[in-house]
């Protein structure tokens, strides 16, 4: 099944699979995704009704696509006859999940855009989006609020672990919220501050108000309130970009990595002085924007890429984290996606306490431009960097 031949009309396609599959230069980009659609687009029954959403909505059958890759290139195996949840999942070692896949999508035409909220504002409505999204699931799961027909009561899902992989395309600036949001959601916490510097812990977050004045509760892993979903999986990257870069079209990448060093090492290498923020040309179209802050025991903080395509690498796992639940009824192991570019958070009942395993050089956001000098300039004025 071609996922981009339509006999749809164009005031029914949505404004990316028009982009994509209009312009000859997405040619390759075509071809990725198709590729990762092995298996999922010969689900029977199934073909027509998901790619007529893949081109009228994109956005929920796109993050689909991803994860089917994803899975694929972990070496598990799918049963596609089950038609839901979306995954469900059988590792070489016997054990066997379900992945029911969601994304927080954009608002009303009559709700405020996001992109014209202030930060607070921003955050806010970027967590309301995530948090619903998953207490729908939740409540599917379980039939909670007249759901019919629920998760729990299917036989290959009962007894097993139930994992929601959840994605933010709610606005243009969803995917600039990292990981920040969802810290909020499931572990009630804050963004690092000088507070975080100083102490070595985040802030907390217990709730916050819609507009009409209503709580929603935060750190829903951090109580037994949804002890249905044993894990989430996240990610801002498993998107178009990832595509783009998956099938080698020139493009201008910024891509910024985690990194954290031993502070009595990192002294000794660069002293005092390699701490803040410092930028560098490091070859043609190839520039570095360091940022290194004191915690301590440690030194951590990020490098941020500005550079040509062709110096960017980049695999199908490389900004995903995995969130578990340590109140969940059917854990879901740590060690079953156990590869390279993958973040796993942990939270500590005993301490009360967030475990954020962000390996050294862990992705944590990446970005695609046209390779246009207007557009490098753009990127690098920002940093104060001279083209």
């Amino acid at each position: 099944m071609d996922l981009f031949k339509t006999k749809l009309p164009q005031n029914r396609l949505h404004e990316s699979f028009k982009k994509i599959s209009s312009d000859p230069c997405y040619a390759p980009v075509k071809d990725v995704i198709q590729s990762w659609g092995k298996g999922l687009l010969e689900r029977s029954g199934e073909q027509t009704k998901f790619i007529n959403e893949f081109q009228t909505t994109f956005n929920s059958a796109f993050w689909e696509l991803y994860l089917n890759r994803m899975i694929i290139d972990l070496g598990f195996s799918v049963d596609y006859s089950k038609g839901s949840p979306d995954f469900c999942v059988s590792t070489p070692s016997g054990c066997q999940f379900s992945i029911e896949a969601v994304v927080s999508d954009r608002p009303s035409a009559t709700a405020p855009k996001a992109n014209s909220l202030n930060e607070k504002e921003f955050r806010d409505h970027c967590t309301f989006k995530l948090m619903g999204k998953l207490k729908d699931k939740k409540d599917l799961f379980a039939g909670a609020n007249g759901k019919k027909f629920p998760y729990s009561c299917l036989e290959h899902v009962r007894d097993r672990p139930f994992v929601i992989a959840i994605a933010p395309f709610d606005s243009d600036l969803s995917l600039t919220q990292n990981n920040e949001i969802i810290n909020r959601v499931l572990f009630g916490i804050e963004p690092p501050d000088a507070y975080a510097l100083q102490t070595g812990k985040q802030r907390k977050v217990s709730s916050i108000n819609k507009p009409s004045g209503a709580p929603i509760e935060l750190g829903i892993f951090t109580n037994d309130s949804y002890k249905e979903i044993s894990a989430v999986i996240f990610s801002t990257t498993g998107t178009f970009g990832k595509a783009v870069v998956e099938s080698g079209i020139e493009r201008i990448v910024r891509a910024t990595n985690f990194r954290q060093f031993n502070k009595d090492e990192f002294i000794a290498l660069q002293g005092l002085n390699g701490m803040g923020v410092t930028g560098y040309k490091l070859g043609s179209l190839n520039y570095l924007i360091s940022t290194r802050s004191d915690f301590g025991s440690s030194v951590a903080g990020s490098d941020m890429h500005i550079y040509h395509s062709s110096y960017h690498r980049e695999t199908h796992f490389d900004g995903l984290h995995i969130y578990y639940n340590p109140y969940a009824t059917t854990p879901f192991e740590a060690n079953i996606i156990d590869v390279k570019g993958v973040t796993h958070n942990f939270y500590d009942v005993e301490s009360d306490c967030p475990i954020q395993d962000h390996p050294d050089g862990a992705m944590v956001s990446r970005q695609v431009y046209e390779p246009t000098v207007s557009n490098l300039k753009f990127l690098l004025d920002a940093y104060s960097i001279r083209y």
